[in-house]
């Protein structure tokens, strides 16, 4: 089975395609407050998304991480109910961490089919 990385460097890969199944990296904008960071993530999804064959209808999983759950899951899912079309939601699970860099408030990883 062929595996192709693109986007590589030496940590990692942004982009990771097998068997038809795009795995994308945790993506994260640092200006703005949670619901401008969400907006830009799901942007930057999107864009990878159709660059590499897919789009947000074929999302199958979503991992969120919030860096204050608490305060941030209401704001965060205002963007992520609107962006995702109905009938098209994927397996999603959302969690609080401890970010890289302070000014992160949210990080957004995805697998996605290959259309």
């Amino acid at each position: 089975m062929e595996i192709k990385r693109f986007e590589t460097n030496e940590r990692m890969s942004k982009v990771v395609l097998h068997n038809n199944t795009l795995y994308l990296c945790g993506q994260t904008h640092d200006e703005g407050d949670v619901k401008e960071q969400t907006a830009a993530i799901l942007s930057k999804i999107e864009n990878l998304l159709n660059q590499y064959g897919s789009d947000k209808k074929h999302i199958l999983s979503a991992t969120i991480y919030l860096k204050d759950i608490d305060a941030d899951f209401k704001d965060m899912n205002s963007v992520w109910d609107a962006w995702v079309e109905k009938g098209f939601a994927p397996a999603r699970a959302c969690v609080e961490a401890k970010m890289a860099r302070e000014a992160l408030l949210v990080e957004i990883s995805i697998i996605a089919a290959v259309k």
